[in-house]
């Protein structure tokens, strides 16, 4: 097992179901199951198993908010962060299969870590799995704009702007005057949706403590609403049995 992931494992519980799986067993369950159709930064992934069949699958990875690393906890604990950045199962489950696959990919996480993840509220998402797992909600994201392209607004804003590549900024080219090189006017600016923000914490009861007081958001009340659901009906080929 590589280094880094060991970095983000408890010791692990025989009984369970819950189990580490690798990069390449995710792809297609994010690619084309999951809403954003995307891989994010992975560090360490988790398996869901029922019946012995790979039924969801979650992943952890460094968060894309550098700003938000720096300043949730006034600088403090940059080392010990980790994203929840993809949740995703099939469907005609128990209502708490979810909670139940979460709080034991965390457990399996080591200590003290802090956890950050967000809602989509694009998607009309509140955030109830971390409501049912006891997370910290810390109100809505900050409001961003994101670069977009007429004709290709399926496209996530990072995919465009990786389109253009790595610049140099000693050379005076900034990402701007790259995009609108490749673009021209079909280049504009859009409203990045606001994402409910939940945090939970990992360690000892003491630390947690220490963590809560050093958080620099106000903890705020969960947030209601009718949730959404999304197309997650493709069967991923990637669905082996789980030999133990």
């Amino acid at each position: 097992m590589d280094k880094h992931v060991k970095h983000y494992l408890q010791p692990e519980a025989a009984s369970m179901k819950v189990r580490p799986i690798k990069k390449k067993e995710c792809t297609e369950w994010f690619l084309y199951k999951h809403y954003a159709k995307r891989m994010p930064p992975l560090s360490i992934a988790f398996g869901l198993y029922i019946d012995d069949v790979l039924s969801g699958v979650c992943s952890f990875g460094k968060p894309m908010s550098h700003t938000l690393v720096k300043g949730a906890f006034n600088g403090l604990y940059a080392d010990c962060f980790v994203e929840l950045n993809r949740l995703v199962i099939n469907d005609g489950f128990p209502k708490n299969t979810l909670s139940f696959f979460v709080s034991q990919c965390l457990k399996r996480l080591t200590k003290p870590h802090i956890v950050i993840s967000y809602a989509d509220t694009a998607q009309n998402h509140h955030g109830y799995i971390y409501q049912a797992t006891n997370w910290v909600y810390t109100g809505l994201s900050s409001k961003f704009s994101d670069y977009a392209v007429e004709g290709l607004e399926h496209l996530h804003h990072a995919s465009i702007g990786d389109s253009v590549g790595r610049y140099d900024k000693t050379q005076g080219i900034d990402k701007h005057t790259l995009l609108k090189q490749k673009y021209g006017d079909k280049l504009y600016l859009k409203e990045r949706p606001q994402k409910h923000r939940y945090f939970y914490f990992l360690g000892t009861k003491k630390q947690k403590k220490v963590m809560m007081q050093n958080l620099s958001y106000d903890v705020l009340p969960y947030p209601k609403g009718q949730n959404q659901r999304y197309d997650s009906s493709h069967k991923p080929s990637v669905q082996q049995l789980l030999f133990v």
